[in-house]
Formats: structure tokens, C-alpha cells, sequence
């Protein structure tokens, strides 16, 4: 009997176990692995939509001061027949070329997801918005549905500048520009800059000025381009802070590493002029990425940093040929800008013009101009210099 009893107890108490027990825990870890993965998404949202937030917040705030006109995803699409025309891609996005109904082709950039709370979309919108200068790309529109945010900018025909100073197509490439029209362009690009730092009511900061971010029209007058890492600041704020580093390796200023030199200001944009100057009129570029790691040597500097190569040459009184059968006209222009270019790419940041002084020296004459002192790459008191290069 006691057997029996015994047996109908474990009987029990395996029916209960696997009855009752088994699937209480099993639904208790479903209801876990659920309920964590509800807060993930919850999270995800709720930081998307403070990126919209934030977007919005911006655009009511700022409705009056804002020219472009505010478009539908579905009107983008259809501007850009379903995205079918790619113009090109960077860090920021895609960029279509699209037409609105009234006839212009326009530039349609799509933007990507965005990890500083929609900060690249408001500074784009924020800083060329409001302003319109004949150097610098008119924004035509935008728009900001949920995560698709899209900016529309009159269409450049004739596309970006490096297409054309880095050719190596020849003399007789059809995308050949005369050293007038270099220089044309280049002081174009002056007076666009120098209008972003002293002709508006905020003073803006491109951080971003290389050949890929000038576009040019059908005339070949360049606009500077690609505000997505401009920061507006009061006019007399010499010195502003920033939280990161900004701009493309070969192109930014010493003082963004180094804060022994001076302080982040508009003669950061002076620098990344100043290399851009350097290689129109070279039709090179300045900087080989592929350098060795110790650039302390003389030899090995001029092999690697051309700016240093070509005040040498200045500095022994050499000619340097930059193109073939050069006339004296066009050696006298390319000199001048590879000065100009020289004082803008001064370590310290005291030491380069401002911008506006950069458009009186082209426009001046080259006899004019005084050779600065010799460009170095990093400060003489660091011993690494191979370090900036490297970041």
C-alpha cells in the first residue's frame, strides 16, 4: 500500500512538474527576452525621434529666416525619377540629379543616417538657407519626412573641380582648364569664403574647403559646396570650440591636432584654401598618403609634402615648369597663387591672411608679393610629426 502511495506521489508530482512548473519557467524567460527587446526598440525609437525632434524644433524656430521650399519625399522622388540618376556618393550621402516642374535640373542630395541627432542636416540648412552669394551654392530645398531627409541645390553642369585639376587626360583632354581660368576660379573661391567669414550676419566655418567641394556652373564659376560640417558663430568670436575633429585628411588645419599652435578659428578655412590653391596651380596633389612614417628627414619631406619641395625650388631661384610649353604669362600666375597658397598654409594660425586679404593678393600683382617663410608640416617641438599625417 505504502508502494503504492509512493508511486502515485511521483506520478503527481511529474505530471505537476511538467505540467505546471516546465512551462511557467518557459513562459517567464519568453516574457523576459520580450520585454527586453520591447526596451531596445523603445530606446531606438525614442532616440530617432529626438533626431526628428530636434529637426522639426529647428525648422519651426527658424521658418521665417529659411528661403528654400520645404518638399515631399514623394515630390523628391519624383524630381529624381525614382532615384535613377546618380551624380555621385559621399560620407553625408547620395547625390541625384533630378528637375523641378518648372524646368531647372537641380542636385538632389539623400542624406544617410545621421549619428549627431540630425546636426549635419540643420547646419546645412541653417548656414546656406538664409544666404545667397554668386560663389557659394544656392539651396533650393529640403525635406524631412520621419528618417528621410533630403536636400535639393541647383544643378552644376560642369560638376566638381578635382575632375578637372586632377586629370590625366593630358593638354588635350576636353576637361583641360587654361591657367587664366584656374586662377578665374580660384579667386571665385576666395570671395566665396571670404563672403561665409565677414558677409552674413553669423560668421560660418566650412571646415571642409577641398577640390570635391567646389561644383562649377555652365560657365565654370565655382560655388563652394557641402555645408555639412559648417558651424555658424557670432562675427567677433575669434576663437570657437569644437567637440571633434572636422574636414578631410590633406585639407585640415595643424590646429585642429596640435593646440599648441593656436586656437580653431576662420584661419582654419585660410589653411585648407591655401592647400587647395596649391594644387590648382600645380594640378597635383600635395600630400601622398602612402608617405613613410618618419618625415623628419629633409629628403624624404620633399618627396612627400610638395609645398615643401616647391619653396625650395623658389628658394634656389629655380623655374618650375608646371605644365609643358608654359608661357611667361601663365608661369607669373601660377607662382603668384603657389605664394599665396604658401602664406595660407602657415603652421600658426597668426601667421595666414584672412581670407578678404587673400582676394586682394589675386587680384593683385604678383611682383607684389613677398615669399613667406618656409610651410612646415607639424611643429618643430613635437618629435613625431609622422603623427598628424597618420590620424
Amino acid at each position: 500500500m505504502e508502494q503504492e502511495s509512493t508511486e502515485s506521489y511521483e506520478w503527481l508530482a511529474g505530471v505537476y512538474t511538467g505540467r505546471y512548473v516546465i512551462p511557467y519557467l518557459v513562459a517567464r524567460f519568453l516574457f523576459g527576452i520580450s520585454f527586453l527587446i520591447a526596451i531596445i526598440i523603445y530606446t531606438c525609437r525614442r532616440r530617432h525621434l529626438s533626431m526628428y525632434e530636434d529637426i522639426e524644433t529647428f525648422l519651426r524656430d527658424n521658418k521665417e529666416n529659411l528661403m528654400p521650399i520645404r518638399y515631399t519625399y514623394r515630390d523628391i522622388k519624383k524630381m529624381s525619377r525614382g532615384f535613377k540618376d546618380k551624380l555621385g556618393e559621399g560620407g553625408f550621402g547620395t547625390v541625384y540629379k533630378g528637375k523641378l516642374r518648372s524646368g531647372p535640373f537641380v542636385a538632389i542630395k539623400l542624406l544617410g543616417k545621421s549619428k549627431t541627432n540630425g546636426q549635419d542636416f540643420i547646419s546645412e540648412v541653417a548656414t546656406i538657407g538664409r544666404i545667397h552669394h554668386v560663389n557659394v551654392v544656392q539651396l533650393t530645398g529640403f525635406c524631412v519626412e520621419g528618417s528621410k531627409r533630403a536636400l535639393v541645390y541647383e544643378f552644376m553642369i560642369n560638376g566638381s573641380l578635382d575632375k578637372y585639376i586632377f586629370s590625366k587626360e593630358g593638354i588635350n583632354s576636353t576637361l583641360y582648364l587654361s591657367c587664366k581660368k584656374i586662377h578665374e576660379i580660384s579667386l571665385g573661391v576666395a570671395r566665396g569664403i571670404a563672403y561665409l567669414h565677414q558677409g552674413c550676419d553669423m560668421q560660418i566655418l566650412h571646415f571642409d574647403i577641398k577640390p570635391h567641394n567646389i561644383l562649377l556652373d555652365e560657365n565654370f564659376i565655382p560655388k563652394v559646396s557641402d555645408f555639412g560640417l559648417a558651424k555658424l558663430y557670432p562675427v567677433d568670436d575669434s576663437i570657437v570650440s569644437l567637440t571633434a575633429v572636422r574636414g578631410t585628411l590633406g585639407y585640415m588645419a595643424p590646429e585642429l591636432f596640435y593646440k599648441n599652435i593656436g586656437g580653431v578659428s576662420y584661419k582654419a578655412d585660410v589653411y585648407s584654401f591655401g592647400m587647395l590653391l596649391m594644387e590648382m596651380a600645380s594640378k597635383r596633389k600635395n600630400l601622398q598618403l602612402n608617405m613613410p612614417a618618419d618625415c623628419s628627414g629633409e629628403e624624404n619631406l620633399s618627396q612627400i609634402y610638395f609645398p615643401s619641395w616647391i619653396y625650395n625650388q623658389f628658394s634656389e631661384g629655380k623655374d618650375i615648369e608646371l605644365m609643358e610649353n608654359e608661357t611667361e604669362e601663365e608661369k607669373s600666375v601660377a607662382r603668384k597663387m603657389i605664394i599665396i597658397a604658401l602664406w595660407c598654409i602657415q603652421l600658426k594660425p597668426r601667421d595666414r591672411p584672412s581670407m578678404h586679404q587673400v582676394v586682394e593678393m589675386l587680384e593683385g600683382d604678383a611682383q607684389s608679393l613677398e615669399m613667406p617663410p618656409k610651410p612646415l608640416m607639424c611643429p618643430q617641438e613635437m618629435p613625431e610629426c609622422g603623427s598628424w599625417i597618420h590620424l
